[in-house]
């Protein structure tokens, strides 16, 4: 089994971070959001790796060069972002004949992989969602098979959203029906969507399982980022690497401290992630994700997203900051 990573997209919901940095590279409890994904399905067994890379798609493949040297990775460019179903397209010629396992790369999700690969059927990953409008959405029938899938339906006749998840066994009816779409250019807001393949493959015969996931954690957006890294935290307890210099300084968990950094007369925690080298000083942080190599000083941060090599002196609010930004509030 493959799996398949789409990563492509601009993220423009976490602007300022994503003009300098792949949405999937984003830090959030520790690691990175690619790296929960990737974790997850290797740990299960699966070693060969389709990333689709598009926006800033070198620092993906450097990231996952650097970190995954011992991994099966392709590499497959998305030039022009024309949707979900365009993207696995493009990667008929290495998939041949094998099933997938396609996670979209801003989806961690706690449930069995294991579980899933050894199922003898495709299956989709859903969660029941308050307002599935938003959502690619899932009508299950009385057999437990997956009748109908659609793409934010704005009258919904189910609230079993889409997480992003496809387990899909029969790949080259997948590819006929992504071929479909093109050939007849059904497209979904503008966009060749996997969610109108998949329903093409239900009507000429494939049968989908839905499996419900028992988290999914949302990395779209800034406020649910935050949301999301503080669940992490105290789901995995974080951790505070060796190499951390604390002088005088308060940690209230669950936190992650990166490699290096220098704690001088400060409070963190709970609910913060620190990257690498980052230097806290005469500061108080609680509810948010700093990157690596960043400098506070004075500040006192709720969540808060500051991004890699930032400098932030002298204040008391709640910031969005990108990379390579310095601001002095004195």
């Amino acid at each position: 089994m493959k799996a398949i990573i789409p990563v492509a997209g601009a993220g423009a919901k976490l602007r300022p971070h994503t003009y300098t940095q792949p949405k999937a590279l984003i830090p959030i409890a520790g690691k990175t959001i690619l790296s929960f994904i990737v974790d997850q399905l290797h740990t299960a067994g699966i070693n060969e790796f389709i990333f689709i890379v598009g926006y800033l798609g070198e620092k993906i493949q450097d990231y996952v060069k650097q970190t995954y040297p011992d991994l099966h990775c392709h590499f497959v460019y998305q030039n022009e972002r024309q949707g979900t179903g365009h993207a696995i397209e493009l990667t008929k010629n290495i998939v041949g004949d094998d099933e997938v396992f396609v996670v979209l790369g801003d989806t961690i999700c706690d449930y069995d992989v294991k579980e899933i690969m050894d199922s003898g059927y495709s299956m989709l990953g859903v969660k029941k969602v308050d307002d599935p409008r938003s959502f690619g959405v899932a009508e299950i029938g009385d057999e437990g098979f997956i009748t109908h899938v659609v793409e934010k339906p704005s009258i919904p006749k189910s609230n079993m959203a889409l997480v992003g998840l496809y387990k899909i066994k029969e790949t080259h009816f997948l590819f006929e029906c992504l071929h479909h779409l093109f050939t007849e250019d059904i497209k979904t807001y503008g966009e060749y969507n996997l969610t109108d393949a998949l329903d093409c493959m239900i009507k000429r015969g494939a049968r989908f399982k839905p499996f419900k996931v028992k988290n999914w954690f949302d990395c779209g957006k800034k406020e649910t980022l935050l949301e999301s890294n503080a669940t992490l935290l105290k789901k995995f307890g974080g951790k505070i690497h060796e190499s951390v210099q604390n002088e005088n300084s308060i940690i209230v968990p669950p936190v992650s401290i990166g490699p290096g950094c220098i704690l001088k007369n400060a409070i963190i925690g709970p609910h913060v992630a620190v990257g690498a080298n980052t230097t806290v000083q005469y500061s108080i942080l609680r509810d948010s994700i700093i990157g690596s190599y960043t400098n506070l000083y004075e500040v006192v941060l709720d969540n808060s997203l500051i991004g890699s090599d930032a400098s932030v002196k002298g204040l008391s609010r709640s910031l969005n900051i990108g990379d390579n930004t310095e601001i002095d509030f004195g």
